[in-house]
């Protein structure tokens, strides 16, 4: 199933993209249970929980600024790998411009 998503890719490429999916999944489980201890402590009412909540909460930014971090390279990959499978193609197919999501048109001759 795995190699029908990523077919015609370099094993590499591959590689990376299946690490950095399982770090952001690891990132958001974290995530579930810092939300779940945030909440746990802010229905307690207790004034150290509530203290607490501030590391946590920081814990979470920078967890969440990490899944940034790699979604940004994975795009970032992808762009690069798609560019570097289209070189090879003559059919003036799109063409990646390197941006998340942003596609031009390859027009022969220009």
């Amino acid at each position: 199933m795995e190699g029908d998503t990523f077919s015609g890719m370099d094993g590499k490429v591959v590689q990376n993209f299946q690490k950095s999916f399982v770090q952001v999944q690891n990132i958001l489980d974290q995530n579930r249970l810092l939300i779940n201890e945030i909440n746990q402590n802010h229905e307690s009412k207790i004034p150290d929980n509530l203290s607490r909540n501030v590391g946590l909460i920081r814990e979470l930014n920078n967890n969440i600024r990490r899944v940034v971090d790699l979604y940004s390279d994975l795009s970032t990959s992808f762009s690069k790998s798609m560019d570097a499978s289209s070189e090879g193609d003559s059919s003036g197919a799109f063409k990646s411009d390197g941006k998340a999501g942003a596609f031009k048109r390859h027009r022969p001759g220009s």
